[in-house]
């Protein structure tokens, strides 16, 4: 089996990857995730996870990369990760009452042939009205200034949020694996218990 690479310094990616119990090692990639001028939450991710898996990738000859990335999008402003507590409180401050697309690519870069096949997953997150005494509840419980957004919806995010659409929840947590599996399947790649 060819060698597969996670182009990530997630944790919570590192851990999805993890379920499909797969040999796997992790090299994170240095580029710089600033959105350019006028840049458009689809464009965003795209180029990310296009540019994460390629500066991996020119380290490893001859394996597979998965690289992914994420952002939110609220009436027509990009929601990164908040970095501190500050910052999250008035990301979830905006979001309160409202509806958020979360949009994450997925990568999946054979560095012998250079071809990348890119997949793009998008949920609608519909806010509760938050409360100062919501929001500082969450933030205090979860810290989760390094989830888009300020969402950790696999942790008490959840409680924050009226419901979702979308078409793998995996991918709200940073790698959509549903779409992983079949990309892996289509590189070759045996995923125990999935063929």
């Amino acid at each position: 089996m060819r060698p597969l690479i996670l182009g990530s310094s997630s944790p919570y990616r590192r851990e999805l990857l993890e379920r499909l119990r797969l040999d796997f090692e992790v090299d994170s990639p240095d580029i710089d995730e600033t959105p350019r001028p006028g840049e458009i939450a689809p464009d965003y991710v795209k180029r990310l996870a296009h540019e994460k898996a390629e500066e991996v990738g020119a380290r490893h000859p001859d394996t597979l990369v998965i690289s992914s990335d994420q952002c939110a999008e609220l009436n027509g402003q990009l929601l990164g990760k908040p970095g501190t507590h500050d910052v999250a409180v008035e990301q979830l401050r905006r979001l309160s009452g409202q509806e958020a697309t979360f949009l994450t690519g997925l990568c999946l870069l054979d560095t012998a042939s250079g071809t990348c096949r890119y997949f793009e997953s998008r949920h609608t997150v519909y806010y509760k009205e938050l409360s100062e005494d919501m929001i500082e509840h969450y933030l205090e419980s979860e810290q989760p200034y390094n989830c888009t957004a300020s969402f950790k919806s696999e942790g008490l995010g959840i409680t924050l949020v009226h419901h979702i659409s979308g078409d793998d929840p995996t991918a709200l947590i940073g790698l959509p694996m549903i779409h992983l599996i079949e990309l892996l399947r289509d590189a070759g790649l045996e995923i125990p218990g999935a063929d």
